[in-house]
């Protein structure tokens, strides 16, 4: 997500300060996934004014996001939000042709980061490579990562999940959008299936699989580049059936089912076998969110091996967790130079550390690796992440990537955090490159990292606009310093205007950050769950604001907050329940009830404001 001024001329500045903003103008700020969201929404209703509820109630989410884009309807109907996006392109062709739009600058930032869902490399060219960003799109570099651009910004979901290369033909491009990642109280975006290049993503055309929503990988045979195989997890918010791994074998022009094992269990991660491409293995996810509870492992986890091109499947289980319990996440990589040894890495169906597991028979038997160390590697989110990297000259060498990055260095008796006091939390995919193993890439919640190496020290880059925001707001006294609140990197801002200068000022995750109309030593911003502050000293320093805030009650995973449109002095709050501060938030009262339709039951905040 990024952010764009636009300079015009106006008479109100901030709702009702009319008189004290006469003559002045303005910057708007508006991310480009919000102006999707609503160009979204407004569309779903233009279009689909006929649509009635597709699910019963208890299968939509509780988070306001999704439910602002779905009103009036119980849910979002996934094809009505494709011709959405589809019309807002043709309107985006329509007005850059016609000279109607208006000048947009971009206004940063590029050295913040955001999060990144996968990295890959031309394995014959150690200059070229691709990364996708959670809600960013594809960028590539030619300069071995040094430098970014964007090659993906006309398709209709930026999303993404994966991206792979082809072995035969690495101009050949498969990109699958939707972010598989399944968060605990935020949401992905939906993706719209998958996009094909045929000229290293200078071009793209849309390759199917419309309903996939979330792809976890993709693999292409080494054969044939018009074979490929896509792990795809499905609904997030409701049982389905297209999950599992889907096949084409005419470069995306049809796609087969080749693998499902139920409604609510959809494959995370699959990899093929790089001499002998009619092997494969599939990791299956049991995964499904409801409004107040998320239910991320469960009996149908597990890993699936095919000899015969994904014609037939076996469940594999010799050495492997069996017991529900135990199943929940799976991550899984094949070694390019000894294929008989196989690594997965398993989170528990709560989300917690399970166990690095080694087979060297092509998954016949598996042993459990000596991962003692590595019993903190998801803290007790592994649904978050849970992939691993075989280095592909060096079977012996492979990093785990989950809260931190580790890594063994013979096979699994040993590992170490190589993450450091540099590297930003929740790693989600790493690339070693082939010619130099040495080089290695990782994208976590932060951005990318390169390593020249092998992980012992890391680089941040720090030129990437791909910072996720859920709001901005800007100081109308000093217009030129913007804010905004972040997923996974808090409330950031500038104070010049600068796009390369923004710099942390509060927070875990960022979400409403508020700069006081009339006096901008007030700001307000906050983090996870109502955790609310305020700063009397213009975003220098920041204490807690929620005095007479009620920790009982429940709280959403962004709690709104806004100014009385009359006097900026006087704050409302959402819980379940609304308060009001008539004294800059130094403290709260209550004026309602719950507003919800109470509590219900599960482990997850449930109706809230």
């Amino acid at each position: 997500m990024l952010l764009f001024i636009k300079r015009t001329s106006f008479r109100k500045k901030y709702l009702c300060y009319v008189n004290k903003c006469k003559n002045m103008k303005r910057i708007a700020i508006l991310s480009v996934t919000v102006l999707i969201g609503i160009m979204a929404a407004f569309l779903i209703l233009l279009f689909n004014h006929e649509l009635q509820p597709q699910d019963k109630p208890s299968d939509k989410p509780n988070d306001w996001f999704f439910r602002q884009r779905a009103y009036p309807y119980e849910q979002i109907n996934h094809a009505a939000y494709i011709e959405a996006l589809k019309q807002r392109s043709e309107l985006n062709l329509r007005s850059n042709s016609s000279g109607n739009r208006g000048q947009w600058e971009f206004a940063g930032p590029v050295n913040t980061g955001g999060r990144l869902s996968d990295v890959e490399m031309n394995p014959n060219d150690m200059s070229i490579a691709y990364l996708g960003a959670a809600s960013g799109g594809v960028f590539k570099s030619t300069d071995q990562g040094v430098t970014w651009y964007p090659v993906f910004d006309t398709a209709l979901s930026l999303s993404i999940g994966d991206i792979a290369l082809a072995p035969s033909n690495p101009d050949i491009i498969y990109v699958g959008t939707g972010e598989a990642n399944a968060g605990g109280g935020s949401l992905a975006y939906d993706g719209v299936g998958v996009y094909k290049s045929e000229d290293a993503g200078e071009t793209w055309e849309y390759a199917g699989l419309e309903e996939s929503r979330n792809i976890g990988r993709i693999v292409i045979d080494s054969r044939d580049p018009d074979v490929a195989y896509v792990a795809t997890m499905g609904n997030l918010f409701a049982n389905s059936a297209e999950r599992g791994i889907y096949k084409t074998t005419d470069g995306g022009e049809t796609w087969e089912n080749v693998l499902f094992v139920s409604d609510s269990t959809g494959a995370i991660d699959v990899v093929i076998h790089p001499q002998n491409p009619d092997t494969l293995y599939a990791a299956m996810w049991e995964r499904i969110r409801r409004p107040n509870r998320r239910s991320y492992g469960g009996p149908t986890c597990g890993i699936y091996r095919s000899y015969d091109g994904g014609e037939s499947w076996e469940e594999l289980t010799n050495g492997l967790p069996t017991a529900a319990s135990q199943k929940g996440r799976i991550g899984i990589d094949i070694s390019v130079s000894d294929p008989d040894i196989v690594y997965a890495i398993y989170a528990d169906r709560t989300g917690y550390f399970n166990g690095v597991y080694k087979s060297t028979d092509n998954g016949e038997t598996w042993v459990q690796t000596n991962d003692g160390s590595l019993s903190d590697a998801y803290a007790s989110y592994g649904w978050w992440f849970g992939r691993l990297k075989v280095d592909p000259v060096n079977p012996d060498n492979v990093f785990v990537i989950g809260f931190d990055i580790y890594r063994t260095q013979n096979g699994g008796n040993s590992w170490t955090n190589q993450s450091g006091w540099d590297v930003h939390v929740d790693q989600h995919a790493v690339y070693i490159h082939p010619l130099d193993n040495s080089f290695v890439l990782l994208g976590n919640d932060g951005g990318l990292y390169r390593s020249t190496n092998g992980g012992t020290s890391w680089t941040w880059n720090q030129n990437l606009p791909i910072t996720q925001f859920y709001t901005c707001e800007m100081d109308y006294q000093l217009p030129h310093r913007l804010y905004g609140g972040a997923q996974d990197n808090g409330t950031n801002r500038t104070t010049t205007g600068n796009i390369d200068d923004w710099e942390f000022i509060y927070g875990g995750d960022g979400f409403y950050v508020l700069v006081d109309p009339e006096d901008n030593n007030y700001v307000y911003a906050e983090y996870q769950y109502g955790n609310l502050a305020r700063s009397t000293n213009g975003g220098y320093s920041f204490t807690s604001a929620t005095s007479g805030i009620s920790g009982s009650d429940r709280f959403n995973w962004m709690c709104p907050v806004v100014f009385d449109p009359t006097n900026p002095a006087i704050l409302y709050f959402g819980s379940n329940k609304l308060y009001r501060s008539i004294n800059h938030a130094v403290s709260w009262t209550v004026i309602s009830g719950d507003l919800t339709d109470g509590p219900g039951s599960g482990s997850l905040a449930y109706n809230t404001l």
